[in-house]
């Protein structure tokens, strides 16, 4: 016998399975994602996810009803062409989780996608959870009303987020980084290196340009220069960058031709924190990534550049609060990992912090310190934390109690 949605009934004084409605953008979200699907399922038994799902959620078990590539998109003006869309993609969802009736929806990141869905369910009475709060504290504030009408509940990666919520009532709560779990507190170098055939004692490099094709399009071709730059100056650095899909690896092998002088760099397919532990230093395009490296220990320079349009109207709206845009220099609360913004995005200028810092000993051994704290500080068990908070919030909901 089954019921409505095409799942088994539970036997006769079984428990009923924990239902979750789940939306995860890009590849960081699909992380974390996984992540909270195990927890769950660890603490309840029974657990039935479906949604917008990466490969590792799927593997995790949740259905897909849409893969969670079709949400890399990011910036005020960029996600325009991908609008209408994206605007199907929510309205569809909505009405297949409103027929559902999950005991709980949880979107994860992607918060201009995932608040307005989240919005039009708690009017229909589904518990909502926003997992990774959005950056108000940094950009736009303006959001944190969106955030209040939207969701019952804000989980926080990052213990510094939970006041600045609770100051404008949002009921948040800090419940850690599932990275800073997953990564151990001293990284395997060597058996990094070995797992990806790199000589023990090499000097590496890596490029991480992003996971989304824009970021690519972006930063690509600067990154491939900067690795140029390096190599000039210190031939023996090896060059290897993790490719998050195959069309980011298509988009990254286009900008490397454009490089006349382009040294030889490794290309893999995914395995961004193998890749992170085995190097050297790194050049990453700002995101979750920084996180990653900060938790392997790694000198690294961080360089973002948005589209002409959308960095206008940040300049021109006064929309950035924070003087820093990287992970790490914002939970150090200082410049401590050098960072290019825009027009300071040149090869030149990218590959000289770079190979300045691996080159610094006294500076590899202040950052292995620092981030060594960031990283305890961020070890508390992030996913079952996460999956605590949403059970807790299920069976009050279950109760009748307020949310």
């Amino acid at each position: 016998m089954s019921d409505p949605q095409g799942g088994a009934l539970p036997a006769a004084g079984a428990r009923a399975p924990l239902r979750v409605a789940i939306v995860a953008g890009e590849s960081s979200g699909d992380q974390l994602g996984a992540a909270l699907i195990t927890a769950l399922r660890e603490r309840v038994g029974r657990v039935q996810c479906f949604g917008v799902a990466g490969a590792k959620m799927q593997a995790a078990g949740c259905e897909a009803w849409e893969s969670a590539e079709t949400l890399a998109v990011m910036g005020l003006t960029e996600v325009l062409p991908h609008l209408p869309r994206l605007l199907r993609l929510r309205a569809r969802l909505a009405r297949r989780f409103l027929a559902a009736r999950p005991d709980v929806f949880v979107g994860i990141d992607a918060p201009a996608f995932n608040l307005g869905l989240a919005r039009k369910l708690r009017a229909r009475g589904l518990p909502t959870v926003q997992y990774v709060a959005p950056q108000a504290w940094a950009w736009r504030q303006g959001r944190v009303r969106t955030v209040s009408r939207s969701c019952d509940l804000l989980l926080c990666l990052l213990p510094f987020e939970t006041d600045f919520y609770a100051r404008h009532g949002v009921h948040a709560e800090f419940v850690g980084h599932p990275l800073a779990d997953q990564i151990p507190l001293e990284v395997d170098q060597q058996g990094a290196r070995a797992a990806l055939g790199l000589a023990p004692q090499a000097t590496v490099v890596a490029l991480l340009p992003g996971s989304r094709l824009g970021e690519i399009e972006r930063l690509g071709a600067d990154f491939v220069a900067a690795a140029a730059w390096i190599a000039r100056r210190a031939p023996q650095v090896r060059f290897i960058a993790p490719m998050a899909s195959v069309r980011a690896r298509a988009a990254f092998l286009r900008k490397m031709a454009q490089v006349t002088d382009a040294p030889a760099i490794t290309l893999i397919d995914g395995n961004a924190q193998q890749v992170l532990a085995a190097c050297d230093g790194a050049l990453l395009a700002s995101g979750t990534v920084t996180l990653e490296a900060l938790l392997s220990r790694r000198v690294m320079v961080v360089a973002y550049r948005f589209g002409a349009l959308t960095a206008f109207a940040l300049r021109r709206l006064h929309l950035v609060k924070v003087p820093y845009f990287s992970q790490p220099n914002l939970l150090l609360g200082k410049p401590f990992v050098p960072e290019f913004l825009q027009q300071q995005v040149r090869a030149p200028a990218l590959g000289a912090a770079l190979l300045e810092h691996m080159e610094d000993a006294d500076y590899r051994r202040t950052l292995a310190l620092e981030f060594e704290q960031v990283h305890r500080q961020l070890r508390c068990g992030g996913a079952g934390r996460a999956a605590e908070a949403i059970i807790r919030l299920t069976e009050a909901r279950a109760r009748g109690d307020a949310a």
